[in-house]
């Protein structure tokens, strides 16, 4: 049998009329297919681009932070923090605010805020298209924004890069639109791979963020994508990890698992407050009396006089994280990085200028969470709490908290540090701040955005419950039908009777051999303008669409919308010549009942008492 929607011929006798031969069933669907392969080797490809643009991007931030802070050309990627500037290191953060607005305006404006949300927009509304120029805009005008001191991390500008590319790529070849999404998926997962050298997170952020499925037809392209920019990142750096950390590192018992997911629950509330206030500063920007080109440069104002007070603040900071997460920051460092640091990236995000949420929020709640950490091992040492596990803890909590991707959260801190003593502690900060953000705030930091704009964004992945019931759970078995030898003038009168039965909008034809011959319809019954018609059999106007009682609902509604009909005939599993029911749009329908029924309703169905009084009270008779 071929694809749905096409035609596919009944396996029954060739003595059968054309129309019955002609009849179309849907295939039963499969998991993976030649498509599949065909896009994982697209997909293979893609990762290599975007590993290679990864390193790039990252030279580009060096040679600009060199050039800007240092006055030398070099692509060493090197921190701002060290510049011998003084007071005109405010002026940095300003130019480069003012040639990104310039790049906005005359360029393309999706080059502004973070790239993720960005990408889930294209996923959810333009079939997965991000316009070609965005592949170099992007990382460009990231470069720039970054390399000039802005407080923000490369992977968010590498993450949409590289969906950009995936994209550019479905765009270029003839593929489908949900191959398209899995084309920018893999993209945007090879590129958070090539930063971090963190394959299972990448892959599971864009299950979480980009993908809305579990699929395997789109699991294994983008699985493979993030191993091979993986392993392009190891062949360039080697396989350290990210953000080393000690080895001396205090097992977690009883009492410090609990600070530890108490740790997260006060994280994320922290995380639902961040949230707001960056799109309240960015509301603020909405008010400004200047055109949005210059926000960039007016956040930049912000981000130079802090970097000035605080020179840490300045750039991406991953070593900052590192010695985080590694204790080697004092108090009065960790109070810098965990205020001020906030307060520069929510100004400059909040400006529309371009760079990335992941490296910021990872600073200031592993600051935050080795304060914490200082704070219970100095007031109570006998709960064994690590600090540095608790920066871990924290860091991970305000991003599941900020974006509610839980998994990512958890599998990225243990991928970047190696520490499997963190994954416990990790698994229920986590999902404690998860829980907070989820109970108090209906959008994230990475759908709030184009929530706004109306965009309804997928929160929940479940199994489709279509594809757990079968056809021949939900069909209707009672039907009336008509024969190919009715004569018309009787059916018309029948219909015009006034029955139950003759009320409905179709009717299953079958032969005198009780055979499926098609489906007609109340109004092409009534038809005044047909002249010489005298047996139904003779009105049959196209072959019978028939599913089996075997196929799933998900299988038959798709058959319904390929063959833009309301009803279909369903036939024996063991004779597709026999006709065993109809199924209508309204039976689809009426099989979310029981879904419904399972989510609403609340039943006790084991009653200890009456449990007890039925069995002792018959053993005491």
């Amino acid at each position: 049998m071929r694809t749905e929607g096409s035609t596919d011929a009944l396996p029954v006798a060739p003595s059968l009329s054309p129309s019955l031969q002609a009849a179309r069933m849907p295939r039963k669907s499969t998991l993976v297919d030649r498509r599949v392969l065909f896009v994982t080797v697209l997909a293979i490809g893609i990762a290599f681009g975007a590993a290679l643009i990864a390193q790039l991007l990252t030279a580009l931030i060096g040679f600009v932070t060199n050039i800007a802070f240092y006055g030398r050309i070099s692509a060493a990627f090197s921190s701002p923090a060290y510049n011998p500037l003084g007071a005109w290191v405010i002026a940095v953060p300003v130019i480069g605010g003012v040639i990104v607005g310039a790049m906005a305006r005359w360029g393309s404006q999706a080059i502004r805020g973070h790239g993720i949300p960005e990408a889930m927009e294209q996923v959810l509304l333009n079939e997965s298209r991000i316009a070609p120029r965005i592949t170099f805009l992007k990382p460009v005008s990231s470069a720039i924004a970054i390399g000039t001191g802005g407080p923000f991390g490369a992977e968010g500008p590498i993450i949409a890069t590289g969906g950009a590319l995936g994209s550019f790529l479905g765009q270029l070849l003839r593929v489908t639109a949900h191959e398209r999404k899995v084309l920018l998926a893999a993209g945007a997962a090879a590129g958070m791979a090539a930063v971090f050298g963190s394959p299972v997170s990448a892959l599971v952020l864009a299950v979480e963020l980009l993908l809305f499925e579990l699929r395997p037809r789109s699991l294994i392209p983008v699985a493979l994508a993030t191993c091979t920019a993986t392993g392009v990142r190891y062949a360039r750096y080697g396989s350290a990890a990210v953000f080393a950390m000690p080895s001396n590192l205090i097992e977690p018992g009883g009492y410090a698992l609990a600070c530890y997911i108490a740790l997260g629950a006060l994280v994320g509330l922290l995380s639902v407050g961040v949230t707001r206030l960056v799109y309240g500063v960015e509301d603020a920007f909405e008010k400004l009396p200047v055109h949005w080109m210059w926000w960039p440069a007016i956040g930049g104002v912000a981000v130079g006089a802090i970097g000035y007070c605080a020179p840490h603040t300045l750039g991406v900071g991953y070593d900052n994280i590192e010695n985080i997460v590694a204790g080697h920051f004092g108090v009065q460092v960790l109070i810098s990085l965990c205020l001020l640091k906030f307060l520069s990236w929510a100004i400059a995000l909040g400006s529309g200028t371009s760079g990335g949420t992941l490296a910021p929020l990872f600073t200031i709640g592993g600051a935050l969470g080795a304060l914490i950490g200082i704070g219970i091992a100095a007031l109570a040492p006998s709960f064994g709490v690590d600090p540095r596990i608790a920066a871990l803890v924290g860091m991970a909590s305000i991003f599941a908290g900020a974006s509610r991707a839980l998994l990512t959260s958890v599998v990225f801190a243990f991928e970047t540090t190696r520490q499997p003593v963190g994954l416990l502690p990790l698994l229920g900060g986590c999902t404690a701040a998860y829980l907070i953000s989820a109970s108090i705030m209906r959008n994230t930091i990475m759908t709030e955005k184009i929530a706004r704009r109306g965009v309804r964004v997928p929160s929940e992945y479940a199994a489709d419950f279509l594809e757990q019931i079968s056809v021949g759970q939900a069909c209707t078995r009672d039907v009336r039908v008509l024969r190919t030898s009715d004569a018309l003038s009787d059916v018309r009168h029948w219909l015009n009777s006034g029955s139950v039965d003759a009320q409905h909008q179709g009717y299953p034809v079958l032969d005198d051999q009780q055979r499926v011959r098609g489906v007609i319809t109340r109004r092409d019954l009534l038809d005044p303008h047909l002249p010489g018609l005298r047996r139904i059999g003779e009105m049959l106007k196209r072959p019978p669409i028939v599913v089996s009682e075997n196929h799933s609902l998900r299988e038959a509604a798709d058959h319904m919308v390929a063959e833009n009909v309301g009803r279909l005939v369903v036939v024996s599993q063991d004779d597709s010549a026999k006709m065993v029911g109809i199924l209508t749009r309204g039976d689809l329908l009426s099989a979310h009942a029981r879904r419904l029924k399972e989510a609403r309703d609340a039943a006790r169905h084991i009653r200890i008492r009456q449990t007890l009084k039925r069995r002792f009270g018959r053993a005491g008779t």
